[in-house]
């Protein structure tokens, strides 16, 4: 694989990213970029981490895992951010620093049982369905109050934030929408637990959009890495 254009992609996405914030009149340093580095090899980690990113986000334990192994000379921040079945959570408890994609309580249950006490505690994001689709992995919005208080309750996990996958959609406004809904939850979810601290979504495709409705996270892959390996 060619990594040499990994570098100039993080340039142009950092670009992005710091027109957007001015455009919206963000806070300047106000949204992290993870990179999503599913399918990607450990060379193409360390490409961007050349660049200057520190946060990466994958889907898949195994591959995950052998890149961590991989990487594990680099100061670096690794994100969990696929969907997880009940036998992977002590794998990712014990592996990763951030978990996006919790959206129901036994996978909050376990990730605290499974947390190693004396590490710090496992940032946790909970996932909602923004969009509304059966097909989307996520808590209902409705559901999310009795999940959120039962997450700032568990020992060994520390709760940030929320994160949400919206549907597709191609214009400018239909995205920002689906963004606003999650921004709108976020809110009133401050209300409740006001160290809440992490708006995860946003994407190669949405990226503006999302930092337009307040993202503090924004999740790239395609824009860094190119297409996916497979």
């Amino acid at each position: 694989m060619n990594n040499e254009p990994i570098p100039g992609n993080i340039a142009k996405v950092l670009q992005q990213v710091s027109s957007a914030v001015e455009k919206y009149q963000r806070t300047p340093g106000s949204v992290r970029v993870m990179a999503v580095s599913k399918t990607q090899p450990a060379e193409a980690v360390r490409s961007a981490a050349s660049a200057g990113l520190t946060d990466f986000g994958e889907n898949y334990l195994q591959e995950a895992l052998e890149k961590i192994d991989a990487c594990g000379d680099l100061e670096l921040t690794w994100h969990f951010i696929g969907p997880i079945q009940s036998n992977k959570t002590r794998a990712i408890a014990a592996n990763f620093d951030w978990v996006h994609s919790v959206d129901r309580e036994k996978l909050l249950r376990r990730l605290s049982e499974q947390r190693d006490p004396s590490r710090l505690p496992l940032n946790i994001c909970i996932q909602v369905n923004v969009s509304g689709e059966d097909s989307k992995s996520g808590v209902a919005p409705q559901e999310l109050p009795s999940l959120l208080s039962l997450g700032a309750r568990l020992p060994n996990l520390r709760l940030r934030g929320l994160m949400a996958i919206p549907a597709p959609a191609e214009d400018f406004a239909a995205q920002k929408q689906a963004c606003d809904v999650l921004a709108s939850l976020f809110l009133e979810a401050q209300q409740e637990h006001p160290s809440l601290d992490t708006l995860s979504m946003g994407m190669s495709a949405d990226l503006e959009a999302a930092i337009a409705s307040g993202s503090t996270l924004v999740r790239i892959g395609t824009a860094i890495f190119g297409a996916r390996q497979r």
